[in-house]
C-alpha cells in the first residue's frame, strides 16, 4: 500500500513545484536513470504501471524481477542500480502491467526533485497534516534509499488516514493537503488499457482498473482502493462515506496466481458487503 503514498507525494511536489508535470520525463528528475529505460517515460505513464519495462511481479518464481528486486534491499544492495538496468518490453504508455520497479523510479524522481528524502518529505506533507499517531518508518536499502513500492510501516488508523484524505478528494480538516484535481484524477483510469479486464499482474489479467497507484474494482460506483501483498487493503467508498482498512498475512498469497490462494477479489466483496451493511 506504500504505492498509494508515493503517488500522493508526488501529487503535493507538482503543487509544490518542485516537479513540473507529470508529461516529463523520468529522466530529467532521477538523472541515475536518464539513460535506462525510463529515461525518456513520461512520470504519468510510470504512475500507471505503463512503463513498458520488462516485469514479472510473480513472488514464487525465483528468476522473476521481483524476486531479485527483494535481494536488492539486502546487505549491500542498491535499489537504485536494480532499477537503472531494467529493459524495455513494451512501448510505454499502452499495457499496465503492474511492476514494482515503477513506484521505485517514481521515489527517485520525488527524492531527486524534493532534494530530501521520502521519509522527511512525507513526514511534513502527510504524517504531520493528518495527524498520524505513530511514527511509523520505511525500510531502506544499504544507501539508505526508501523501499518506496511497498516498505512502508503504518498503523490501520493511519493507514486509514490516507484513505479518508482521498475519499474527501484531498481536503483534511480544512486544509487541502493532496491538490483536489490530483486526488480525484488518481482513482480515474483514463485510458483503454487501464481499464478492468486489461491489467496484468505477473502475467495474470485481474478485473481491476488502474489510476495513479491506486486500484479501481470492476463494477463498482466509485470505490477505489490501495492493495498490498498478503491482502492488505484500503478500501474507500465515497458513495457511502467509507474508508475500511485490513492487515493481514495471508500465508497462501503468492504461492500461485490464482484466486483461491491470492483471495483479493473475495477480499474486496467482502469489503463491500461491509461497508453495505453500515450504509
Amino acid at each position: 500500500m506504500a504505492k498509494s503514498f508515493i503517488s500522493a507525494l508526488v501529487g503535493i511536489a507538482i503543487e509544490d513545484g518542485h516537479i513540473e508535470n507529470i508529461g516529463d520525463s523520468i529522466g530529467r528528475y532521477a538523472t541515475a536513470l536518464a539513460s535506462s529505460t525510463y529515461g525518456d517515460v513520461r512520470i504519468k505513464d510510470v504512475l500507471q504501471m505503463s512503463s513498458g519495462a520488462r516485469w514479472n511481479e510473480y513472488y514464487t518464481d525465483e528468476t522473476s524481477e521481483v524476486s531479485r528486486f527483494g535481494n536488492a534491499i539486502t546487505a549491500g544492495g542498491s535499489l537504485e542500480a536494480f532499477v537503472s538496468e531494467m529493459r524495455r518490453e513494451h512501448a510505454p504508455g499502452t499495457r499496465c502491467q503492474y511492476s514494482s520497479a515503477d513506484t521505485q523510479a517514481l521515489g527517485l524522481v520525488l527524492i531527486a526533485a524534493t532534494g530530501r528524502s521520502i521519509t522527511s518529505y512525507m513526514q511534513e506533507k502527510l504524517t504531520e497534516p493528518l495527524g498520524m499517531t505513530h511514527a511509523g518508518h520505511w525500510l531502506l536499502d544499504s544507501q539508505g534509499v526508501e523501499m518506496a513500492f511497498g516498505g512502508l510501516n503504518l498503523t490501520a488508523r493511519d493507514f486509514a488516514r490516507l484513505g479518508e484524505l482521498y475519499r474527501l478528494q484531498g481536503q483534511w480538516r480544512g486544509q487541502q493537503v493532496v491538490p483536489r484535481e490530483w486526488a480525484i484524477t488518481s482513482v480515474t483510469p483514463d485510458a483503454p488499457h487501464l481499464a478492468a479486464g486489461k491489467v496484468t499482474v505477473g502475467g495474470k489479467v485481474l478485473p481491476l482498473g488502474y489510476g495513479y497507484q491506486w486500484w479501481i474494482p470492476e463494477g463498482g460506483h466509485g470505490e477505489f482502493s490501495a492493495i498490498g501483498i498478503y491482502n492488505q487493503f484500503v478500501y474507500v467508498d465515497p458513495s457511502r462515506h467509507m474508508t475500511i482498512v485490513k492487515l493481514s498475512a495471508n500465508r497462501a498469497y503468492g504461492t500461485t496466481q490464482e484466486e483461491a490462494e491470492n483471495r483479493e477479489m473475495e477480499t474486496i466483496e467482502f469489503l463491500r458487503a461491509i461497508a453495505a451493511s453500515l450504509d
